[in-house]
């Protein structure tokens, strides 16, 4: 659920044909412009099949929830595909008041909730019965999942859309004689949103938390881990949301939670195919022209103290045992980033990596382990995580103090000039085989002019990866790497009751 940043997001990047271009000519097939309202469109011709991408990137993921609005931001991106008051609907006019009827009903059912243990029994299931006929009664006015429908039948592919910690994301492709309908339905779903079926919808949210993380030994750890890790930043904060919020936040607040983040100015666009970049500016300037000028929201300024002192949990589960060790870093953005990246590299990439050949391989103490940068996010001050799943007969202890010494003798000893070549050879012939994927450059486009505030940053990646030097994997390890600034993680198995 969380992407790096440096290696692993440049590896999604590009397609075989940037292998044999100049950044020059790369960049001849780039047009970009913003329009009046602060949208950025970013148009990538690539005319190798009558096909385009659309990929939309909203500044916006769970780290700009408060508290009560947990897990909104992915619950809006489900309400996303719900339709408009001209998509999605038999009887706008109607859906409407049967809408109104819904949300009367639930803020009853909340009203008798918040008395907690002075509510009444039988009444919660009067109310309950009551949401569900509200609910059944608007149902008979939906289309249901419309606008699927009409990209389907236009001959769309891969309608899809995902929720981070610092932003939501959007997309399809579309034959390239098509692209208007992305302009207008993607125009319409920003413009005139319809959120309906909302409670039902938060019921499969609850469902998803429950198979995700209440289920989930290391879904639940990982909660339990970053809970623990942050203090005060919402990076501690679960996206998916708690289930409180869940059940008892309102379509009302997801409405202002949509006013406030998808504005014109919060959204990045790529479109990546067999398109012409002047009919591209001119569908944006008349579709997207529509969107309001706001400015973007306030930022995010509550920043994680130093830890001080090392910090350690243990999940009983069943579950094999598993060791989870992270270390306070900086953004993904920082001068350091690269050297990140390349311990991240160092230590796990392949089967050749430090991680594998010492543990897997050398020690069997696990089954398998890792280690890599900038999570549960990248746009703010991450984790370096590292995971090891210890093997039969081996304990957490065990795992905990291989892993540890591979980490710190990264601050001991100078990494070899063969290891660091290695991993500058890695990262360059990554970019050159990379995917060749329309998605996946928008992706990358749209990320880099996001949190470095120009997409052309990714091409400076290579060059600041081949100045990293061995000093600097030791002065960053010796300044990341060190007790006071670490979480230990253990899932224990969990004993049988003796019958």
């Amino acid at each position: 659920m969380h992407a790096r940043f440096g290696i692993a997001l440049v590896l999604a990047l590009t397609h075989a044909a940037f292998a044999q271009d100049s950044f020059a000519e790369f960049q001849k097939k780039v047009t970009e412009f913003t329009l009046a309202n602060g949208l950025k469109f970013i148009i990538v011709e690539r005319h190798q099949a009558p096909v385009a991408n659309f990929y939309t990137y909203a500044d916006v993921g769970s780290v700009q929830e408060v508290t009560g609005i947990t897990g909104m931001a992915h619950m809006f991106e489900h309400m996303a595909f719900k339709g408009t008051t001209k998509i999605g609907t038999k009887n706008w006019a109607e859906e409407k008041n049967s809408i109104d009827r819904v949300d009367q009903a639930f803020a009853a059912l909340r009203a008798e909730r918040d008395k907690g243990d002075k509510a009444d029994k039988a009444k919660l299931k009067q109310l309950e019965a009551d949401l569900d006929a509200a609910q059944a009664g608007a149902a008979k006015f939906i289309e249901p999942n419309e606008f699927g429908k009409i990209i389907d039948g236009a001959g769309g592919r891969g309608l899809n859309a995902s929720t981070w910690n610092d932003k939501t994301d959007y997309y399809f492709s579309l034959p390239s004689n098509a692209a208007e309908l992305w302009f207008y339905l993607e125009s319409e779903r920003w413009i005139d949103p319809v959120l309906r079926e909302f409670y039902k919808e938060t019921g499969v949210v609850r469902e998803e938390r429950r198979m995700r993380t209440d289920s989930n030994p290391i879904g639940k750890m990982i909660e339990e881990f970053l809970g623990v890790a942050y203090k005060a930043h919402p990076y501690g904060v679960p996206g998916i949301g708690w289930d409180s919020d869940l059940r008892n936040f309102t379509r009302q607040e997801a409405e202002e939670f949509f006013k406030t983040h998808y504005m014109a100015s919060n959204l990045t666009m790529v479109i990546t195919g067999d398109v012409d970049p002047k009919r591209m500016r001119a569908l944006a300037e008349s579709y997207f022209g529509r969107m309001p000028k706001r400015e973007k929201p306030d930022i995010l300024r509550t920043v994680e103290p130093a830890q001080q002192v090392e910090r350690r949990l243990t999940l009983k589960a069943a579950s094999q045992p598993w060791v989870l060790i992270g270390y306070h870093k900086p953004a993904a953005t920082h001068p350091d980033g690269p050297i990140y990246d390349a311990i991240g590299s160092l230590l796990s990439e392949g089967r050749s990596s430090r991680l594998y050949r010492r543990l897997v391989t050398e020690k069997k103490v696990v089954a398998g382990a890792g280690g890599f940068p900038d999570f549960p996010g990248e746009k703010y001050p991450g984790l370096f995580f590292f995971y090891g799943a210890a093997n039969p007969g081996k304990t957490n202890a065990e795992v905990e103090k291989a892993m540890l010494e591979e980490i710190d003798r990264l601050k001991t000893e100078l990494v070899s000039k063969e290891e660091l070549e290695g991993v500058k050879r890695r990262a360059r012939s990554g970019i050159l085989n990379s995917l060749s994927s329309n998605n996946s450059i928008g992706q990358t486009l749209a990320k880099f002019q996001v949190l470095t505030g120009d997409w052309r940053n990714l091409f400076q990646y290579l060059d600041e990866m081949n100045k990293v030097t061995a000093e600097d994997i030791q002065r960053v390890s010796k300044s990341t790497f060190i007790e006071t600034n670490r979480t230990i993680g253990f899932i224990e198995p969990q004993q049988r009751a003796s019958r």
